[in-house]
């Protein structure tokens, strides 16, 4: 026992003082134990004891002093509280599950500068720039800590990566002023020459480009010669110069014209009247793309917001709401580049390099100010394609689906490009990661729904029996929540679905489709046009109906309350002549739905019979939906019994329809305006046996007349504006008294020749006292009273109502050229030929807005 007792002491006295002790009690234990062995067996129950007291004693001993060995006592474990994440960590740590915020990534830079900490600084810039690449004010911003001696390496590192792509004239006057600065002496002198060129090619055909030309020229022009050779060399480059700059919209170019002028003429004079005047077309030209240029960048490109700091806010891009400002946005930079395709420098044939150069620069700024607007980056692709920069054009695409991985404008537009040139397996891996990242979304809005919504517990016999989930049929806790947005990002997956498949089967053959589609069926987000495609592909490809229908059954055990799917799979069934199978359907699912869902298939059902059945079948049909439908008057059944493709000559002929209509100045008789689910049947002399009987009928359309009344305020008080139009505001007064002031003026538009003739000529009415007037009854002329009685009311209106705010809108945004100014002629095409600007207006759908690029 003496090596436990001596073993090293690394606890507290407290701790050691009992362990000898527990180790004492172990001791006396054990002698106990030996002297009750020497004595009877009569005290069994004492033995018992002194066991049970030895069993505690070991437990509580450590198996090191039983050995006899040293016992080192473990420290007391003290819970030391850690230390809470810095703000930076944990903004950081918020980025990273929700990068698109750019307050938060400002804050975040701010906290890094804040700190001095550099490798925290070069953490934050590489994670922003990796979410916001080729941001010009982020990058400036993380070289500033690096031009600092002993960083040059790494410094020099950054404005290669930086450089290659960028578009952004502040990046190139920042390296320009780093190569001056570390090439000071005489011999380095070609090297800020070639700096000065390489930037020029890469950013000179911009606008804000005027400070790098001028530095060049004075670069140029503070060389020293020592001979009438370099003399002469120094001039030419000086001439090079000029002469490229004054055919550029810079800034400064009216500036540059007047240098280059007092320059010529201080060579030669005779030589410099020959340049100017071959020159002046062109700065002419560029002087008036430069007003041009000014106000399409206006509202492109405003300035940051303002600092709440010292430090300059970055202005990185938000994701887009697409609300009425962000579409205008859009469609701005959409104008201008059109109009910079539309080469309106007039760049010649042969320097269409520069035209080149100049648009895609062009498009680089584009995609990143709207770097979340696919769009921008599809028009960018197309132009990159049309001039043969194919290469350029897939990695434009690929970055921009970096930047929107949801889109489908984009990741279609790729997975298109790699299938004609046969690259298979990189399609498959775009529609993966594409639907991979459609399906987050769809868990995120799930998530949020769920959220939002209140928890109603689950059924009992749910609780009691779990869920079986098998290859097709989804259980009730597998199919995702009832939501109208939700429903709608299901289909757009299964869109993306259907591509997949359709692809798979142009490339490979109808077996991998087949694959892809079993795939599908495993997948809770699969909507039910997944089947519907899956179904009629087989039927065009295999000509084999029975596949179709297995399928349709298949998403039939899956969707079973949607009403759609019926309906699709009732018109394949009757496409395809089985009405067998399309009445037992029928008859299976019409009596599971509500009479307002089961409407379509009833209607479906009806046509079918109308046309190819018997009339004891039609009629039969009839009565049922007129048990299910008590509300439907019995002439619209008739009607539509004997109506085809729309044409109701019943409604238009026998009802009066299309009279009335021309009655009413509309004047239109087509097959989709005489339909009998109008009002017009409703409020026939055939009216609903069910009616309630506090409702009178509505007499026949062509009985709606009243009384005449001379007095124009009775006839408002009498038959008012419907509900749902809103009150006109007041006219100004002296000008509403006008329009019935006898009987020879016409109701003439404002504005119009002869209300200018009749003004000049009448002189306006004096002022009224609008109390007395008031009060004076209106009284019209009498031929004006009869024609107003003759009128039907207000309720018998059903033509279109248009919306006042809408009709502004149109005026508002309509371009009407000017009579009295000079007429802008559109910019003449390039010279030698070319392509001409494609078409970007808005895209309306399918069938929508006429012929488009896209």
């Amino acid at each position: 026992m003496e090596g436990a007792s001596s073993g090293p002491a690394v606890d507290t006295g407290q701790n050691q003082s009992a362990s000898e002790q527990s180790l004492a009690d172990y001791q006396q234990a054990q002698e106990h134990v030996h002297r009750s062995s020497q004595e009877s067996d009569s005290q069994p129950q004492e033995l018992l004891q002194v066991l049970q007291q030895l069993n505690a004693h070991k437990s509580a001993t450590p198996p090191g002093a039983q050995n006899g060995s040293p016992v080192k006592e473990e420290p007391a474990r003290i819970d030391v509280p850690s230390e809470p994440p810095s703000e930076w960590h944990a903004l950081r740590s918020q980025l990273r599950d929700k990068p698109h915020d750019p307050e938060g990534w400002n804050k975040l830079v701010k906290l890094a500068e804040d700190s001095g900490d550099l490798d925290r600084i070069k953490e934050t810039y590489e994670a922003l720039l990796e979410m916001y690449p080729n941001s010009a004010a982020a990058q400036i911003a993380y070289l500033e800590h690096f031009l600092v001696p002993g960083y040059f390496p790494f410094a020099e590192e950054l404005f290669k990566r930086f450089l290659r792509t960028s578009p952004a004239v502040e990046l190139w006057k920042f390296y320009l002023t780093y190569v001056r600065r570390i090439n000071l002496d005489a011999s380095t002198r070609d090297i800020v020459r070639k700096a000065y060129e390489y930037a020029l090619n890469h950013v000179g055909q911009d606008k804000d480009s005027s400070d790098i030309w001028t530095d060049y020229i004075q670069f140029l022009r503070s060389g020293e010669t020592s001979s009438t050779w370099e003399e002469q060399q120094k001039m030419d480059a000086l001439r090079k110069v000029y002469h490229r700059a004054v055919q550029i919209p810079l800034e400064n170019v009216e500036q540059l014209w007047q240098e280059l002028e007092s320059f010529e003429t201080g060579l030669n004079r005779i030589t410099a009247k020959k340049f100017m005047n071959d020159l002046s077309p062109s700065y002419m030209q560029a002087r008036t793309v430069l007003r041009q240029l000014q106000r399409h960048l206006g509202p492109l490109l405003p300035p940051p917001p303002p600092s709440s700091s010292s430090r300059p806010t970055l202005y990185l891009p938000a994701l887009p709401t697409f609300n009425a400002a962000e579409r205008a946005l859009v469609g701005a930079w959409k104008n201008y580049l059109r109009w910079e395709e539309g080469n309106p420098l007039e760049i010649e044939e042969k320097d269409k390099n520069i035209l080149i150069t100049r648009v895609q620069s062009v498009y680089r700024k584009a995609v990143i100010r709207m770097r979340f607007f696919g769009e921008i980056w599809y028009m960018a692709y197309m132009w990159m394609t049309s001039v043969g920069k194919t290469e350029e054009a897939i990695n434009l695409l690929k970055a921009g689906i970096e930047a929107n991985p949801s889109s489908f404008l984009l990741n279609f537009a790729y997975a298109e490009s790699l299938e004609l040139n046969q690259q298979y397996a990189e399609v498959h891996t775009v529609f993966e990661k594409f639907i991979d990242a459609l399906r987050v979304d769809l868990e995120q809005l799930e998530t949020k729904i769920a959220a939002s919504a209140t928890p109603v517990p689950p059924p009992e016999s749910s609780q009691q029996s779990e869920p079986v989930a098998s290859f097709v049929t989804l259980s009730t806790e597998e199919k995702p929540p009832k939501s109208k947005e939700l429903a709608e990002k299901r289909t757009e997956y299964g869109l993306a679905w259907t591509i997949y498949m359709r692809f798979a089967r142009r490339a490979e053959g109808l077996k991998a489709s087949r694959a892809l589609f079993a795939r599908a069926r495993r997948d809770r987000w699969t909507p039910w046009e997944v089947y519907e495609s899956a179904a009629l592909a087989e039927y065009h490809l295999t000509k084999d109906a029975g596949i179709a229908t297995r399928i349709f059954e298949k998403g039939l055990e899956v969707f079973a309350d949607e009403v759609d799917l019926i309906s699709h799979y009732l018109g394949f069934l009757l496409s395809v002549n089985d009405e067998n199978n399309a009445r037992a359907l029928f008859e299976r699912v019409i009596s599971t739905f509500s009479p307002d869902r089961a409407r379509p298939l009833w209607e479906r059902w009806a046509r079918h019979e109308y046309q190819y059945g018997d009339l004891a079948a039609a009629q039969k049909l009839e009565k049922r939906m007129a048990e299910v439908y008590p509300s439907d008057p019995p002439i619209k059944r008739f009607a539509q019994r004997h109506t085809y493709h729309h044409t109701d000559a019943i409604a238009s002929r026998d009802l009066g329809v299309a009279m009335a209509r021309q009655a009413n100045g509309t004047g239109s008789t087509s097959s989709s305006n005489t339909s009998l689910h109008r009002s017009e049947t409703k409020n026939s002399v055939f009216e609903t046996p069910s009616a309630p009987a506090s409702q009178p009928p509505h007499p026949p359309v062509s009985s709606h007349k009243r009384a005449s009344s001379p007095e124009h305020k009775r006839r408002d008080e009498s038959y008012g504006p419907p509900s749902y139009k809103r009150p006109r505001p007041s006219s100004p007064p002296g000008r509403d008294r006008d329009r019935w002031d006898g009987p020879g003026h016409g109701r003439r538009r404002y504005g119009s020749p002869s209300w200018d003739r009749d003004r000049e000529r009448d002189p306006p009415p004096p002022r009224r006292n609008k109390e007395i007037d008031d009060e004076k009854p209106i009284v019209l002329p009498s031929v004006i009273s009869q024609f107003i009685g003759q009128l039907p009311t207000p309720a018998s209106f059903d033509g279109p109502v248009f919306r006042t705010d809408d009709l502004m809108q149109v005026f508002r945004n309509a371009v009407i050229p000017s009579v009295t100014g000079r007429v802008r002629s559109p910019p003449p095409p390039p010279r030698g030929g070319g392509r001409p600007p494609p078409d970007y207006g808005p895209y309306q759908g399918p069938g929508g807005g006429g012929r488009r690029r896209y």
